[in-house]
């Protein structure tokens, strides 16, 4: 065989030492020359390309990264508004030009006038280039002739916090030095090709007379020992070898393959498809010819990599050589590195798929749809009917909310999502509960205490051809929230230990998110419930407005959002509606305070404009409060609008702190919004607060809403006010209720992600027959002529046994106001839900209940006015004050409603 094996090398080998006048070291010279002389030809060359192509690649990048550097390094926007941009970002530029290796960094207007330049004579003139790109937010890279020559420069936009592009900058080099950079490499290769020639010369050189001592002194049993080891060696490797001649002949099969193969003893000069133990795609291989790589092949029970290359080039004998390896147990080991690549790619897209949200529901379902169907057929989650409430779990599992089903068919049996399950003790899901330990069932047709919990249905499951059950407890910190049930059809193996562990992976990962969603659920709802009961659960009673409203909670958690409608004295009615920054449980105590203030200061029947002064010094204390416990900046403010409208005149007072403007819909339609002074928020303390006092026609529609009705980050402010506008414009005889119900579908097509409170409020206007006034003297003598009056008019109204309460009233009030007061003296009596008597005068000075001593001859009169009215009280004008009284109407007649 060995001597066979040289005959054939020797076959190979002869034609080309024969053609060949020159020695084997001189052929090897020539071969070395040949590819030196090519390698530096082809690095030439390649040099030449690469500067051509990494011109401009070079400048680009070296540009781009430059000016995004320059663009969003601190204070450039604080640089470009200032009053001499140039005179602080010229010095900057020039330092970050030379630390960068650019040849210019410019820094413009969005108009493309400069900041910057190397050549400080160009500063002021326009940029050479195109900004339109980067006015529009993009990076953009051109070529241009420029004042430094044939110039590669990239533009950048400058966007302040909002976003908005305040400016460019460009940087960029100069073609030619980024060419001379290049070339400078030209000569490092030209001198490592004529070092590589001294080497290869010399190796030549040495290896020939090497080869020549060699040769001379090999003797026959030399070169027979010689193929002796080549063969010891081809039959001791752990390959196989085959050679194969181009007739598909078998020439030599070294140990290794026969025994892979499981060749016969005179395999060897047989034709390959006469092997008949080998397999049909091996032989079909090896008879081709063709050249394969790691190509796999069954022989018995083996799996082989087969590698086939030809042996006919350069003239030498057609055929193959064949080498091949057992990869039996490889692939099996792959197989297992597969498995594990794919469970940790499994828990992988878990941490990123699960819980991206705060919603527990929402969390399970994607705890399903992440298993299904990598790691089993259905996914069924079971959570404890309280934790989808927010609350804490039950000890038992009993009462447990199917929460998510998935599976790869819809068809099957098991229980729908949202249905109550009691498990009863003997089931999987039970046993796991209870003992915080997973539960795995390989075999359910054998389960004789998951088929107790329900016979019919667990029949159909195993009929329907699911027969192996993971039971996971969703278990966090401690306490077990429900159960994740993992199943597996007919279609894949039962479940086995090592899945039951990667199965507890898998829902631990998950039962973190399940956990701080269900916290976030109930620290949501009673945030929720604090800030409805804060907020007005009913309107109050009143004549002066028809109001609708909405509240909507935001999406993420409660904030500061607020309203209110308070009725005051003359039938007059307050509409307060205010925003707390910041979100959660303090903002929604801190909107309790602030609402809990705005009652209080409307009972004092202050103006806007002194109500939100009294409210800003509440802001201001309760920060610094919050500053002195916590040791923080201040973390409290809020905005308010605060508006009084009264029926009798038909003039609406307000003022704001910080809040937008309300909108107002005119009888016709039109919507304006009021032109009200901005004050500041409250809090900031220090500024006034203006009002401003409008007419408003008999139902117009006054719109008081807070920041996140028209608020967005995909829109602007005034887009959103637009928007507002549209939506009520059109519809003067619309009710507010059915207005706010169109503006929140207009402007919030989806749960809100900001606090929303909208107040419509339509103007009603008390009729002229239902108010009576008289100017009074200053003479004590009248007040007998106004009793007449007064009692007369009560009769009209058909008031007549209020008369003799309503006379004592008055007389008290007019005297107190001849005595104490000042000229003019007015008298009103309003007719609505109560009767309301108001006595005005000039003077400022306030009156005061007071309990007159046995002798004393006076002090007595506010106290019989307090006995006789139900309420009575005192309110400042800017012509001095009224002292008004009310008296509930009589029974029999009733509470006329507006124009009755």
């Amino acid at each position: 065989m060995a001597n066979r094996f040289a005959a054939f090398r020797r076959l190979s080998l002869r034609p080309l030492v024969s053609r060949s006048p020159r020695s084997v070291a001189g052929q090897v010279f020539v071969l070395q020359v040949a590819l030196v002389v090519l390698l530096v030809a082809c690095g030439v060359l390649a040099l030449a390309l690469q500067s051509d192509r990494d011109t401009t690649a070079e400048a680009k990048r070296r540009s781009v990264a430059t000016a995004e550097t320059f663009a969003h390094s601190p204070g450039i926007v604080a640089a470009l508004e200032s009053p001499e941009p140039s005179k602080i970002l010229q010095p900057l530029t020039e330092a970050a030009r030379k630390a960068a290796g650019v040849d210019f960094i410019v820094v413009m207007n969005t108009k493309g006038i400069r900041y910057t330049h190397p050549l400080p004579g160009l500063i002021g003139k326009r940029f050479v280039g195109t900004i339109g790109p980067s006015l529009a937010g993009k990076v953009y890279m051109e070529s241009v002739h420029g004042p430094l020559g044939q110039e590669v420069q990239a533009t950048v936009p400058v966007k302040d916090a909002g976003g908005k592009v305040v400016g460019l900058v460009s940087a960029g080099l100069k073609v030619k030095n980024v060419t001379n950079q290049v070339y400078r490499q030209l000569p490092i290769i030209l001198g490592a090709g004529a070092g590589a020639l001294v080497v290869a010369t010399g190796g030549t050189a040495l290896m020939s007379r090497r080869l020549r001592r060699q040769t001379h002194s090999l003797a026959p049993d030399e070169m027979t020992r010689m193929y002796d080891h080549h063969d010891t060696v081809l039959h001791s490797v752990r390959e196989g070898v085959l050679i194969i001649a181009g007739d598909g002949r078998l020439l030599l099969a070294n140990d290794e393959a026969r025994r892979l193969l499981e060749l016969p003893p005179d395999a060897e000069g047989r034709l390959v498809s006469e092997l008949s133990n080998l397999d049909a795609g091996t032989v079909e291989l090896l008879v081709s010819g063709r050249e394969a790589t790691d190509e796999v092949h069954f022989s018995g029970e083996r799996l082989l990599a087969v590698n086939q290359r030809p042996t006919g080039r350069d003239g030498g004998i057609e055929g193959t050589v064949v080498t091949l390896r057992d990869s039996t147990e490889l692939q099996a080991v792959t197989g297992r590195a597969e498995v594990a690549r794919e469970r940790l790619k499994l828990l992988y897209d878990a941490g990123l798929g699960v819980g991206t949200t705060l919603d527990v529901r929402r969390t399970a379902d994607e705890l399903a749809r992440v298993a299904v169907p990598r790691f089993a057929d259905f996914v069924t989650v079971d959570l404890a009917d309280a934790v989808l409430h927010g609350d804490e779990p039950a000890p038992t599992a009993t009462g447990m909310r199917r929460t998510a089903v998935f599976g790869i068919r819809n068809d099957h049996p098991l229980y729908e999502k949202g249905r109550l399950i009691d498990f009863l003790p003997s089931t999987p899901q039970a046993r796991g509960y209870g003992t915080g330990r997973s539960e795995l069932v390989t075999d359910l047709s054998t389960a004789t205490g998951w088929h107790a919990q329900d016979p019919e249905r667990t029949k159909a499951i195993i009929d329907y051809g699911i027969h192996s059950l993971i039971a996971a407890p969703i278990q966090a910190r401690g306490v077990v929230l429900g159960m994740a049930n993992f199943w597996r059809d007919k279609q894949h193996e039962p479940f086995d230990e090592e899945e039951l562990s990667l199965a507890e992976e898998l829902v631990a990962r998950a039962a973190v998110s399940i956990d701080n969603a269900r916290r976030y659920t109930r620290e949501h709802a009673l945030a929720v419930t604090l800030q409805r009961s804060l907020l007005p659960r009913a309107l109050p009673e009143q004549s002066a407005l028809d109001v609708g409203y909405r509240y909507l909670p935001a999406q993420s958690g409660v904030s500061g959002d607020w309203f209110d409608v308070i009725p005051l004295p003359g039938s007059r009615v307050a509409l307060a509606v205010g925003d707390v920054v910041g979100h959660g449980l303090h903002a929604a105590a801190t909107m309790g305070r602030l609402r809990t203030a705005v009652h209080n200061f409307a009972t004092l029947d202050l103006p806007p404009d002194e109500l939100l002064s009294h409210l800003d010094d509440l802001v201001g204390r309760i920060d610094q409060d919050e500053r002195d416990t916590d040791g923080a900046a201040g973390v409290v403010g809020a905005t308010c609008l605060y508006a009084i409208y009264d029926p009798v005149t038909r003039r609406c007072v307000m003022g704001r702190a910080g809040h937008l403007a309300p909108a107002l819909v005119h009888p016709d339609g039109t919507v304006t919004f009021v032109d009200v002074p901005t004050g500041p928020p409250l809090g900031l303390g220090g500024l006034p607060f203006q009002t401003a006092e409008l007419d408003i026609a008999e139902g117009a529609q006054l719109v008081l809403y807070t920041d996140g009705l028209i608020e967005d980050r995909r829109r602007d402010l005034d887009v959103g006010m637009e928007l507002l506008r549209d939506a009520l414009a059109g519809h003067p005889d619309r009710s507010p209720e059915a207005s706010c119900q169109a503006v929140l579908d207009e402007l919030l097509p989806g749960r809100p992600k900001d606090d929303v409170a909208l107040l419509i409020a339509r103007t009603r206007g008390l009729p002229s027959d239902r108010i009576a006034d008289w100017d009074v003297p200053l003479d004590p003598a009248a007040v007998a002529g106004m009793r007449d009056t007064v009692s007369r008019k009560l009769d009209e109204w058909g008031l007549s046994e209020l008369g003799f309460s309503m006379e004592l009233i008055l007389s008290e009030l007019i005297t107190n106001a001849i005595r104490y007061g000042s000229e003019p003296i007015h008298v009103r009596l309003i007719r609505d839900r109560t009767l309301i008597c108001e006595v005005s005068d000039s003077s400022s000075t306030s009156p005061h209940l007071r309990y007159a001593a046995t002798m004393d001859e006076g002090g007595r009169g506010l106290f019989l006015v307090s006995q006789m009215a139900e309420r009575w009280g005192t309110r400042y004008t800017p012509q001095g004050k009224v002292i008004w009284a009310e008296q509930a109407l009589p029974r029999v007649t009733g509470r006329p409603g507006p124009g009755t």
